[in-house]
């Protein structure tokens, strides 16, 4: 199970490596959404989002003898292409697994980072039993996307930095809005705030239709969503919430919020046009909560984690139709 000492220990494993995002601000978006509003856009991070952060934490913890018979990944693009980037930085092979109808570009970019791409049909078959079956056959170890100890922690260090900027602000008591999938950076973050800034709330967000988690943390028992698939928000399409981060975001999360697919696409466009960040849309629901779901959030201010934005440019260009 992931611990703060992990976060901790991580962060330290990451320094050199890993780009510290800032915290952004805009007076439009502080009106449109009725409150400040404090963006951190962690789609600067290497590969466009913070998946890299778990991936160099869960690559540079294991043993040079395991690392050097190389790693293995599933993910439907942006861990696929952190963990292609993390590997090739420490010089060793990685197989990434990805469903056939991800996005071109992050299966484009996942190839050119080094990873060598197995794709699967994510509506008739399992990732999970593919990965596991090439990594026995081929000597690799697995990194999971989330359910992964040194993963949540690598992810927990977007939360350091949080606790640290947020404090440096003057900013103790806020909703934390964090784009959710299988709840890795959401886990991560949430035992980092408990550790450095408790009067952050983390708050989990997520596509409707696809919201496993939010109703997860509604009933206290892990729900499943009945599709994987057809939503825009790729990136946080999940079964449902991970065996090792339910239990964290069930003790120290607060309700999950919802967005539209149109709201996400509205969010992006507002990114572009006033933070001057590409956001693709499951890195965008955070901000489309802080926006469009403010009667659902307490308090005088709202930090958003934007989660990545590795956008493919006709998805991009349906969200700045928006701005017409």
């Amino acid at each position: 199970m992931s611990t703060l000492q992990m976060i901790e220990s991580a962060a330290e494993r990451l320094k050199g490596h890993v780009r510290e995002t800032p915290l952004l601000s805009s007076p439009f978006i502080d009106e449109l959404a009725g409150r400040r509003v404090l963006v951190k856009p962690e789609c600067l991070q290497h590969t466009g989002s913070f998946k890299f952060r778990g991936a160099w934490s869960a690559i540079s913890a294991l043993g040079e003898a395991e690392r050097q018979s190389g790693v293995i990944a599933y993910s439907s693009g942006n861990h696929a292409q952190g963990v292609a980037y993390a590997a090739a930085q420490h010089g060793i092979s990685s197989v990434i697994i990805m469903p056939s109808d991800a996005p071109q570009l992050k299966i484009n970019n996942t190839r050119a980072l080094g990873g060598e791409v197995v794709l699967y049909d994510r509506a008739n078959e399992s990732r999970e039993e593919i990965g596991e079956a090439l990594a026995a056959e081929r000597g690799l170890t697995l990194i999971r996307p989330y359910d992964e100890p040194q993963v949540i922690a690598g992810q927990g260090t977007t939360g350091l930095e949080i606790a640290r900027q947020a404090t440096a602000l003057g900013v103790t008591q806020a909703d934390v809005l964090v784009c959710c999938g299988g709840g890795g950076l959401t886990s991560g973050i949430a035992l980092a705030l408990e550790g450095h800034a408790p009067g952050l709330r983390p708050r989990p967000c997520e596509p409707e239709g696809f919201d496993d988690v939010k109703r997860s943390l509604a009933t206290g028992q892990i729900q499943a969503n009945k599709a994987t698939s057809g939503n825009l928000c790729d990136a946080i399409l999940t079964p449902q919430p991970g065996d090792l981060t339910f239990p964290i975001l069930n003790r120290l999360c607060g309700p999950g919020l919802s967005v539209t697919e149109e709201e996400a696409l509205r969010a992006m466009a507002q990114a572009f046009l006033r933070l001057k960040i590409v956001l693709e849309p499951g890195g965008a629901v955070s901000l489309a909560a802080a926006l469009y779901r403010g009667t659902e959030i307490e308090g005088d201010t709202v930090i958003v984690v934007a989660s990545g934005g590795n956008a493919d440019p006709e998805v991009f260009g349906k969200a700045l139709e928006f701005l017409t």
